[in-house]
């Protein structure tokens, strides 16, 4: 059966060759890929040889960005799947969207959960891209990244923190625990008309996460960490952007709402089922996004697109 997917952050490392991996496998996946410079759409027609790749041009760090992907796709055509794997870590600058959100939660959780708001009718699957720092211990992120600090979601989505490289990770683990967190609800939402999963791919050294960060966390970021790729401690891009293509192009892994860490799914961290956490996340992204809730096929379900 053809398949038409949306997917974000196709540009490099896991994203790029699970694209690839995708489109070269599936000669009938149609993929409309987000893109902000121009350009990647023709690179993945060269790279994988399947021609029905189109790019669109977007800000994810922008609401209205957003929804004019989902208005320029579904035009298109009918969406069958979303790969949400585009994140951002800011640890220097601005940290404010064009919206006036805290940027990390801009782009990592609101710009995933308008694009369900939008796409959520068509999809038979949808992947977003989590993080194993959500666990926020030494073992899941090496110490590299602080552990979460969850607070109440219009906090979150504050930018008027400290503008330091720790609050900017903390931001990031913070915001791929609130991912989970939406797959959860997500997938309470949908019944069983689309799975929804939460996609782990590990550590894995020489993705760009770290292009914000400062010249020795960059040359570590380049030069050293991808040694860890030859141990049991990380994977390469290449490797964890084919288990990402095999969860979204595969056959299902898991029931809807897992977390899937690589290809298997696996329990994520305690913290992370907390179902009051999970409905007042929804509400307030539902009302970040400027939308309202209704009641739509028996369940509640984000309202279509604005007239």
């Amino acid at each position: 059966m053809d398949e038409t997917m949306l997917m974000t952050g196709a540009s490099r490392g896991i994203g790029w060759h699970a694209a690839v991996a995708m489109l070269a496998a599936n000669p009938g996946l149609r993929m409309f890929v987000t893109d902000r410079t121009g350009g990647l759409a023709e690179a993945l027609r060269d790279k994988s040889g399947n021609q029905q790749v189109y790019g669109v041009r977007a800000d994810l760090a922008s609401l209205d960005s957003v929804r004019d992907v989902a208005q320029h796709v579904t035009q298109r055509a009918r969406v069958t799947s979303f790969v949400g794997n585009a994140g951002l870590q800011v640890t220097s600058g601005a940290r404010r969207s064009v919206d006036g959100y805290e940027v990390t939660f801009a782009v990592n959780v609101l710009a995933n959960h308008l694009l369900l708001c939008l796409l959520g009718d068509q999809l038979r699957r949808a992947v977003i891209t989590a993080s194993d720092t959500h666990f926020g211990d030494f073992r899941h992120s090496l110490g590299l990244v602080p552990a979460p600090v969850w607070r109440p979601p219009a906090e979150l989505a504050r930018p008027d923190g400290p503008d330091t490289s720790v609050a900017g990770r903390t931001a990031y683990s913070t915001s791929k625990l609130a991912v989970i967190y939406l797959v959860h609800e997500w997938a309470r939402r949908l019944g069983g008309s689309t799975e929804v999963y939460s996609w782990n791919p590990g550590f894995v050294p020489g993705t760009g996460l770290a292009r914000d960060a400062g010249p020795i966390v960059r040359f570590a970021a380049a030069r050293v960490l991808p040694l860890l790729t030859l141990t049991p401690l990380s994977v390469s891009p290449r490797i964890a952007g084919h288990h990402l293509a095999r969860v979204a192009t595969g056959p299902a892994v898991a029931p809807s709402g897992s977390y899937v860490n690589l290809g298997r799914a696996e329990r994520s961290s305690a913290a992370s089922y907390d179902a009051q956490r999970e409905r007042e996340l929804f509400a307030a992204a539902d009302a970040q996004c400027g939308r309202l809730g209704k009641e739509h096929h028996g369940g509640h379900r984000p309202a279509g697109p604005p007239p």
